[in-house]
């Protein structure tokens, strides 16, 4: 009993002494270890389903012919996305939109005609096809550990065409957006988001007042996507 309280004060009296030397340090508890915040590429798929509304008017001789019309395309896109997250309040990402499929469309439009109300409204499928690219910076803020809030602002690109008359709208503008995403796997997440691409009023650029007349139109488009998020 004696020869174990010596070799326990012995080994006590060694390392008090390495310690105070400096050539040994302490193991690293459990919580004294870094987590990791998920920084780094990541690469992202989703299905996104764009909608345009135009609204055009016109009001021609002083009201006696007017025209109020509004079309509406839906459009069914493969989203994909790619990015780098820096740190847990910010992200640089970039994304592609292509549609597919028959794409639903409908059309108003009512007014006067050399004094005559008139009306109409037509509707179907197989409307225009849609492209769209974008680049965004993204600021985030986690809710919860597994929940995060966020921003898309960038620029991009929107193009729409059909066959009859080829591309119709291309335009390369400002773009934002707002979402929400859920890691529920160390290296997945499920995001759902809204993004701007288009809202433009050409009233300012095209709208001509000739002879008491007056045109003036406007485009808005946006895409709700829903997709998985894979972190390298």
């Amino acid at each position: 009993m004696k020869k174990l309280i010596v070799l326990i004060t012995a080994l006590s009296a060694i390392n008090t002494f390495a310690l105070a030397d400096g050539d040994m340090e302490p193991i690293a508890t459990p919580s004294a270890v870094a987590v990791s915040d998920n920084n780094g590429l990541y690469l992202g798929l989703a299905y996104g389903r764009g909608k345009l509304r135009e609204d055009y008017n016109a009001v021609e001789n002083g009201g006696y012919n007017v025209y109020n019309e509004i079309q509406k395309i839906n459009y069914d896109n493969i989203m994909l996305q790619a990015g780098y997250k820096f740190n847990k309040y910010l992200s640089f990402e970039g994304r592609y939109w292509k549609s597919f499929g028959d794409n639903g469309w409908s059309y108003t439009e009512s007014g006067y005609t050399a004094g005559v109300p008139y009306s109409n409204s037509a509707s179907g499928f197989n409307g225009d096809n849609m492209k769209a690219w974008g680049i965004y910076v993204k600021p985030m803020y986690p809710i919860t550990k597994k929940t995060d809030i966020y921003a898309l602002l960038g620029y991009g690109n929107i193009t729409l065409n059909d066959n009859d008359n080829g591309n119709w709208l291309d335009e390369n503008r400002f773009q934002w957006g707002i979402g929400a995403s859920y890691a529920f796997e160390k290296n997945f997440s499920l995001f759902l988001d809204y993004v701007r691409l288009v809202d433009k009023d050409y009233s300012n650029h095209i709208g001509v007042q000739i002879g008491g007349s007056q045109y003036n139109w406007n485009d808005t488009l946006y895409t709700l996507n829903v997709g998985l998020t894979y972190r390298f």
